[in-house]
């Protein structure tokens, strides 16, 4: 492979965690190396943040308003160079401080896992060799490399800008601006995308240079594709390849096990997807390689000799050291993602101390995969949120639905455009009182009204652990996008603490009783599954006898494939993994077999 960024030797990173968790997530961790996201959904509070550091760090504010030509690009792009300056500044503070208990810099080997520059460090801490103990010394300085400052778009939020009631070219589109504003940042980060494929979104990449490998490989800005399965990765990446550009890194995230927005797949789990990705990684590659030498060719580019550096990393439901280690070893990925334990480590993630105790005291009806996201797909929440006792609160007094005062996620157009948000005040009176359609069931109506009505205001409330965390309103109503893995970390916890149970150094942070990340995630698909059919009995959803024999399908063979590989997958408690295993495989029965589980359009 080519050559590709220097990266510290953390195996793990901290993904993108609603709009405010880790909106400021780099100040607190990249000087030690550990790289994290930043979501650019919300160029308003991105602005906020950027006042707040600037004043806590004695940096010039210059508010950009509303009439900058280019809001949200601008805002974006001055909050990734304020983050990059004081990374900047931090990194060169933390290679300065002594290689000493209390120094930085001795912090920042402390939490790296074993690996030959952990061994160096302690070499240097018992030398006895002045000689040797400098030249140790200078080794350690220059490989303390600072983490990635990362973004993250949802391709989906992709809406047409409105200027004095004018919609704006296609360029002024949420997602194309937020590119564009990380583009023209001085980060030398990836840029993660989410929700799938926007075409006008991935050809706009080619427009900016720093996304285009250089001759020799390189790459000032990298593209990082979040996927949920192998066949998402080609399609995507050749798309992307056909433009010029490198995916330089594939994300596969589950598509039921993980926090926030779900993108579940017919069944497909988590075990069989990255085998899939393991036997044909290297065949993936070479066919992205040809395809962008194709187009470098007809752009009468240099062609590149070796193919840039492609990572393949997990995320979703990752629970204890164990389980990061079947990924890193038997399925071969480059790094593991972290999420919703980090959202009980303040000093990493931005959770106000109401929060904390909400997270904690969490139990399983608690935290649900809900219908809350405008989006229309599956939604992790925490049903104890500030934001959910808002919207109960509103209904109870006969005012359901948010003021909708940013407006990301406007995606219905029933009552005429521009589109608005089906969480708004505005869209909810309209559709509950709206007639039914000819022949709907009263109680099929009451049923997609209850429904409507869970819709939450996200875009907003999932900055508002940022808002109160930094004292800037302290009155918001935080939503909480936590993951069902929530439910087995019960303490508040540090940063430190945190790396230690990921490298397995601490063991004392995850409940006993949780079941393997593997097994979990096919529990929840089967729970899916059930809901699937009986949404689909109940006429809230449409779905084909062949979608449903396909997922059943894939979960057998799924559950088919853990048991013969458990010996490889599971080194202690193997009995306890099939026993589980097991008692899967029954539950799916029961849900195929009861009378709810008769697949629409099948009968026995």
């Amino acid at each position: 492979m080519m050559a590709h960024p220097v990266r510290s030797d953390h195996t793990f990173h901290i993904p993108v965690m609603g709009t405010g968790f880790t909106l400021d997530t780099p100040l607190r961790v990249a000087r030690f190396g550990i790289s994290s996201v930043v979501s650019l959904v919300d160029d308003v509070l991105i602005e906020q943040a950027r006042r707040h550091h600037c004043m806590e760090n004695g940096e010039p504010y210059e508010p950009i308003g509303n009439d900058h030509p280019d809001p949200r690009a601008a805002r974006i792009t001055a909050y990734f160079d304020l983050l990059d300056r004081l990374v900047r500044r931090q990194s060169e503070a933390l290679r300065a401080s002594p290689i000493e208990p209390g120094g930085e810099i001795y912090r920042y080997y402390e939490l790296l896992p074993e690996t030959p520059l952990k061994r160096r460090f302690r070499s240097y801490l018992h030398s006895k060799d002045p000689s040797e103990k400098r030249d140790l010394e200078l080794q350690l300085r220059e490989s303390a490399v600072s983490g990635a400052i990362d973004a993250n778009i949802m391709t989906k939020l992709d809406p047409n800008a409105i200027r004095d009631g004018v919609e704006q070219p296609a360029e002024f589109g949420d997602a194309m601006a937020a590119l564009r504003g990380f583009a023209r940042s001085s980060v030398n980060a990836a840029i993660v995308f989410s929700a799938g494929i926007n075409h006008r979104l991935y050809a706009y990449l080619s427009e900016f240079p720093d996304f285009m490998p250089q001759e020799d490989g390189t790459l000032r800005k990298r593209v990082t594709l979040k996927v949920s399965d192998f066949r998402s990765a080609q399609i995507q990446g050749r798309f992307l390849a056909k433009s010029g550009v490198w995916v330089s890194e594939f994300r596969i995230e589950s598509g039921i096990n993980c926090g926030g927005h779900t993108f579940p797949t017919a069944g497909l789990l988590m075990g069989p997807i990255l085998e899939e990705f393991k036997q044909k990684r290297a065949e993936l590659v070479e066919t992205l390689f040809a395809a962008v030498n194709r187009t470098r060719a007809a752009r009468k580019l240099p062609p590149l000799t070796e193919p840039p550096e492609v990572r393949v990393t997990v995320q979703g439901g990752i629970g204890n050291a164990s389980e990061d280690e079947l990924m890193l070893k038997y399925y071969e990925v480059d790094g593991t993602g972290w999420g919703t334990p980090f959202l009980l480590a303040p000093d990493a993630v931005n959770v106000d101390e109401e929060h904390l105790r909400k997270l904690m005291d969490a139990g399983p009806e608690d935290v649900r995969l809900s219908d809350s996201s405008p989006m229309g797909v599956p939604f992790w929440n925490l049903m104890t949120s500030a934001s959910e006792e808002a919207r109960r609160q509103r209904i109870a007094e006969g005012h359901p639905g948010s003021p909708c005062p940013k407006g990301y996620l406007r995606f219905e157009s029933r009552f005429g455009k521009p589109p608005i948000c089906s969480a708004s005040r505005q869209f909810q009176r309209q559709a509950l009182a709206a007639p039914p359609p000819p022949g709907e069931a009263p109680s099929l109506t009451e049923l997609k009204h209850e429904i409507l009505q869970h819709k939450s205001c996200i875009c907003h409330d999932l900055g508002g652990g940022f808002l109160r965390r930094h004292g800037i309103a302290p009155r918001a109503t935080p939503a909480i996008c936590c993951g069902p893995n929530i439910l087995y970390f019960k303490r508040i916890t540090t940063l430190d603490e945190l790396i230690g149970h990921i490298y397995g150094r601490v063991s004392d942070l995850c409940a006993t009783e949780r079941p393997h990340m593997l097994i979990q995630e096919l529990r929840l698909y089967i729970a899916h599954l059930k809901d699937q059919i009986e949404s689909c009995s109940k006429g809230l959803i449409d779905r084909t006898p062949k979608y449903f024999e396909e997922f059943v399908q894939n979960l057998s063979d799924g559950i088919r494939y853990y048991r013969e590989r458990s010996c490889q997958i599971v080194s202690e408690q193997r009995d306890r993994f099939l026993d589980e295993l097991g008692l899967a495989q029954r539950q799916l029965e029961t849900v195929m077999t009861s009378p709810s589980g008769v697949l629409p359009g099948r009968t026995g």
